[in-house]
């Protein structure tokens, strides 16, 4: 087969997010089974790369760009949407998969190719549509997870087939050292100040905050002055080798206040056997599942406290838990090749 993934989100190496890294992971794994895979996706001038892509589309005189910096063609531009039917006369796709941001605009640009499209639901926020769901009807559908199909199948009308975003277990798996409590993506959101109230009541426990989405200058500074009597806190960049963050972490800390339609970096962690204390929202409690402890972001910080206490004094309970993160990430719908087999049968029932 030969399938077209598009977005108007920007990709790797541009963009490393949950989203982008799951695809990634998605169209290697097409790749290896002998697929043709391609992708178009948004650029922004925002970084060397995307003033490099500037740069070459008004010498070149194009508003699309080609490159293959991913192993696979990667098309980019301002306005992604402007461009499918382009790309896909190129291509020549079986099949398109829309990934989130604005699918629905993205879903409507690809209509007039007459190939059929599958629709990739990353998230929750209808908001970010760019356009009306329900104006798709009955268009085929992969979930993240059981509570994401459930919302869109509530919401929409649609049946989703649910696949669990593709991880490659070697690109997270390592023996932790144990040396701190971990919370990715410092953003409200995400449970910044959820996050930072826990590291104020435990003084003594050793944070690592790790930047992943990029911070706004305004968001940055919020994030700095929160810390700024926080000792026990470090605050990390964006990292690309996840498994050096995960390498020195005991507990992970997932407190998102927004729904999570999954919550893959409780996976990443349990890969390690590492525990996760996560809100009890959205479908962060599928994605943890007995490999942790759920707590109401609504409720007490103390829950909180209390969750990430008894994890780092009790040795015992935190062993219990441990085994249990192994067990919940070796269950079949978490196989990759398990994963990359289900994505074929969906993509051939479509395309044919």
């Amino acid at each position: 087969m030969k399938i077209l993934f598009i977005t108007e989100h920007r990709y790797i190496p541009q963009y490393f997010g949950g989203m982008q890294t799951t695809s990634d992971n998605l169209c290697r794994g097409l790749l290896a089974r002998g697929h043709h895979v391609a992708v178009l996706a948004s650029v922004m001038r925002n970084d060397i790369f995307g003033w490099r892509c500037s740069i070459q589309r008004k010498i070149l005189r194009r508003t699309v760009l080609r490159d293959m910096k991913c192993g696979y063609p990667v098309w980019r531009s301002w306005s992604p949407s402007n461009e499918v039917e382009y790309v896909a006369r190129k291509e020549s796709p079986d099949i398109i998969v829309v990934m989130a941001m604005a699918p629905v605009r993205m879903a409507l640009a690809a209509s007039p190719t007459a190939i059929p499209v599958v629709m990739q639901l990353h998230d929750v926020d209808f908001d970010c549509h760019g356009g009306n769901f329900a104006d798709l009807g009955d268009i085929p559908c992969v979930a993240n997870s059981h509570f994401t199909a459930e919302r869109y199948r509530r919401s929409f009308g649609v049946n989703p087939s649910v696949i669990y975003p593709t991880i490659l277990a070697g690109d997270y798996k390592t023996t932790p050292t144990c040396d701190n409590v971990t919370f990715i993506n410092p953003i409200p959101s995400k449970g910044r100040d959820i996050a930072c109230e826990i590291a104020r009541s435990c003084p003594d426990i050793p944070f690592t905050f790790v930047e992943a989405w990029p911070l706004r200058a305004e968001q940055r500074d919020e994030l700095s002055n929160k810390l700024s009597s926080h000792r026990n806190v470090t605050l990390l960049k964006p990292q690309s080798d996840m498994k050096k963050v995960y390498r020195r972490c005991k507990i992970l800390l997932a407190p998102s206040v927004c729904e999570e339609a999954f919550g893959r970096v409780a996976v990443e962690a349990q890969i390690s056997g590492i525990p996760v204390v996560a809100s009890a929202r959205g479908g962060l409690p599928e994605a943890v599942g007995p490999g942790g402890i759920l707590v109401d972001p609504d409720g007490p910080i103390d829950a909180w406290v209390a969750a990430v206490r008894r994890l780092w004094d009790d040795q015992g309970y935190y062993a219990r838990l441990s085994a249990e993160a192994l067990a919940h990430t070796a269950r079949q719908d978490l196989s990759f090749d398990h994963q990359i087999q289900a994505w074929e049968g969906v993509l051939s029932g479509v395309a044919n």
